[in-house]
């Protein structure tokens, strides 16, 4: 839960123009937790509210150190994958695909159906 809301809230404050000014309130968490298909109670509420102004308050923290000269970090190991070449090979044939099926209907694989 709490992650949704942090995903939220940082979409919220990076589209703020003054992410250091922004107060959060009850609104603006009952309208993240809305967007976010939450329902808090008042007190979850209230120690939603709490726990992200500590966040934003770590984020405004943050903006103090000094990065100049720090490139920026794409990716946390140096490690890069080893992939294979990707080579185009024939596909299974349609016929020899519905002999694996348990119920087939002329060329089409038949499923139960899952939706009411």
């Amino acid at each position: 839960m709490l992650v949704k809301l942090l995903i939220l809230l940082t979409f919220v404050i990076h589209n703020c123009a003054n992410p250091a000014a922004m107060t959060i309130d009850s609104a603006l968490v009952n309208k993240i937790a809305h967007l976010s298909r939450l329902a808090l109670t008042e007190a979850e509420t209230v120690a939603m509210a709490e726990n992200l102004t500590a966040v934003v308050s770590w984020m405004d923290k943050l903006s103090e150190v000094d990065t100049t000269g720090v490139e920026p970090l794409i990716h946390i190991s140096s490690e890069t994958n080893v992939l294979r070449e990707d080579i185009a090979l024939p596909s299974l044939a349609h016929d020899k695909a519905l002999l694996n099926a348990p119920k087939a209907d002329s060329s089409y694989f038949r499923v139960p159906k899952v939706i009411e």
